[in-house]
């Protein structure tokens, strides 16, 4: 481990400013009302811009902190900067509901900071220490987040799902971790990488020990065949918690597992290269079929995102440049139709109650063609339909399984990219061709409509104006694949 030096610390000074900020917020909540949540929350949501500004302004040249723990580079940049703005976007989301739900509580805020703070540990972790600390950090609150409507059966019982089997996936990890610890004597992913470079016959415990690490870390993007909990988290958490699950915590679980498979195992390609193509593909079809029979929005969309982490694990399996910079472009688009399509579910309420099912959708279009049109385009990109975004999200991550040769894996993500359309066409089909049922309400909250048009005027313009995410996500893989 490198010696300390107090000047590296300001290559993790966005860090440090979201811990300082996230601990004064917690002090005003304490001391505060529930009247206070307001405020915290507008707080909140300025101390997660602020440091998406000062991850721009960053020094994009790789370094590292704290011993060597804390690495930075363009790769975890680019990724930090989706996590702030992720949170700050699902924060603004949330005012309405959680009031309208009776859980505006000071606490929310906070929590959604300290999580955002061990997503960004966790996309900069450069050893299994502060790997396993970082990603406790991003867990705890969530798990909080989960069952905060404490009056709510099922949000209890999401609550404790997600703890349970979230702890499972820890323990899995942290002996995983444990075996390589014992096999490499390091846990630095540089020291790691060295001890594991030129064998020709890795021994194994550090087989079972990356295997294990793998199980733990495909458990946070809901990969199968640890998904379980997505669909009851995601059906049973308050609906802007849910937003919030959708929009943030995957973008930087992805961002680990391809920093720790590409890092200190990435002269393993050919042992964990078969893992990732195993679970992309069980993640890709159980996506694709298990959403055709949902009833529930929320459940859909919980299937939905097991689909597009299989899709997303894709370029990961290609363990080449094109393939991350696939990542990339893919969790960033797939964060812009989150975006949109959770602001949707906030305003499906009937008589100021939330409505989840599919068939409450029925007739909007004649009642409010705006909301059914802005659903449709969501619906489409998903479905991965040319010229949207979601088309070319696909399009890379495909571009790059054929470059790496995994011509199976890519002709799987096309056949399982029809069979999802199906459950997407669906929601547009009942929008626009089945009687009206009871009205859904207008949504009055402005700032989830400015957010829905921005969302999707993303998804649309994408074509346009492509460059921003394009170059970003090139620079981004450049830092990570040499």
């Amino acid at each position: 481990m490198r010696p300390f030096e107090a000047p590296a610390l300001m290559i993790s000074f966005p860090e440090l400013i979201l811990a300082v900020l996230a601990m004064i917020l917690l002090m005003l909540a304490v001391v505060g009302q529930k009247e206070n949540y307001r405020l915290i929350s507008r707080l909140g949501v300025f101390a997660l811009i602020v440091i998406a500004t000062l991850l721009f302004k960053s020094n994009p040249e790789t370094g590292t902190s704290f011993g060597g723990m804390f690495i930075t580079d363009s790769f975890a940049i680019y990724m930090k900067m989706l996590v702030a703005i992720g949170s700050a976007v699902s924060l603004m989301m949330a005012g309405k509901s959680l009031e309208r739900e009776k859980i505006d509580r000071v606490e929310y805020p906070v929590l959604i900071l300290f999580s955002t703070l061990g997503m960004m540990l966790m996309i900069s972790a450069n050893d299994l220490i502060s790997l396993y600390v970082s990603l406790e950090l991003q867990s705890f609150p969530l798990y909080v987040l989960a069952a905060i409507q404490r009056d709510s059966t099922r949000s209890t019982e999401a609550g404790l799902k997600y703890f349970v089997l979230g702890s499972l996936s820890s323990g899995l990890l942290l002996y995983g971790a444990s075996l390589i610890y014992g096999f490499t004597g390091a846990t630095g992913f540089e020291p790691i990488a060295q001890a594991l470079h030129g064998q020709t016959a890795v021994s194994l415990g550090i087989v079972t020990g990356m295997v294990l690490m793998i199980c733990g870390m495909a458990f946070k993007v809901s990969a199968v065949p640890f998904h379980m909990w997505a669909p009851d988290v995601y059906e049973g958490a308050p609906a802007p918690v849910t937003a919030f699950f959708a929009i943030a915590p995957k973008v930087a679980a992805i961002a680990l597992l391809a920093r720790v498979l590409m890092g200190p195992f990435g002269d393993m390609i050919g042992l964990w290269q078969q893992v990732i193509i195993a679970i992309s593909i069980a993640s890709m079809v159980l996506g694709g079929v298990a959403a055709v029979t949902q009833t529930n929005i929320k459940r859909l969309l919980a299937y939905s995102s097991i689909g597009h982490m299989g899709y997303a694990l894709i370029g990961l399996a290609a363990a080449n440049r094109v393939g991350i910079q696939g990542i990339v472009i893919y969790m960033t688009l797939y964060m812009l139709m989150s975006i949109g399509v959770f602001c949707l579910v906030l305003m499906m309420k009937r008589r100021d109650k939330v409505v989840e099912g599919i068939s409450d959708l029925s007739g909007l279009a004649k009642q409010q063609p705006m909301l059914a049109l802005a659903m449709s385009i969501m619906m489409f990109s998903m479905a991965g339909i040319p010229p949207l975004a979601g088309f070319f999200g696909k399009l890379f991550i495909f571009q790059a399984a054929v470059s790496a040769g995994l011509y199976t894996l890519a002709v799987t993500g096309v056949l399982t990219s029809v069979v999802a359309a199906y459950y997407y066409l669906r929601i547009i089909k009942v929008m626009y061709f089945e009687d009206a049922a009871a009205g859904i309400d207008k949504s009055e909250d402005t700032g989830l409509n400015l957010i829905l048009i921005a969302a999707s005027l993303a998804v649309v313009l994408f074509i346009v104006l492509p460059a921003p995410i394009l170059n970003g996500a090139a620079e981004a893989a450049l830092s990570l694949v040499q």
